[in-house]
């Protein structure tokens, strides 16, 4: 089953990185306000969604874009409409 890497922006340009298997129930999920996160966050939208073989991989990218602390560099991915790093 894939996993899907998903990073949410609220107008305040603020960032949420998340991963999951089913990104329509997710979004579902965080408009309902499950996530302390996304709950504060401005009107919050998709900005990128990305497919992976598996939910493992999903989830190693995942923790690989967390640990990034340079708002650029999650700015430009979400430009280029692509992560281009492996698990």
């Amino acid at each position: 089953m894939p996993g899907f890497v998903y990073i949410l922006r609220d107008l305040r340009k603020h960032y949420y990185i998340g991963s999951t298997d089913n990104p329509d129930r997710r979004m579902y999920q965080h408009g309902l306000g499950h996530t302390k996160t996304t709950a504060r966050m401005l009107v919050p939208e998709v900005v990128l969604v990305q497919e992976f073989p598996d939910l493992a991989h999903a989830r190693k990218v995942e923790l690989r874009l967390k640990r990034f602390k340079r708002k650029d560099f999650i700015d430009k991915i979400v430009k280029e409409g692509f992560i281009k790093l492996g698990a």
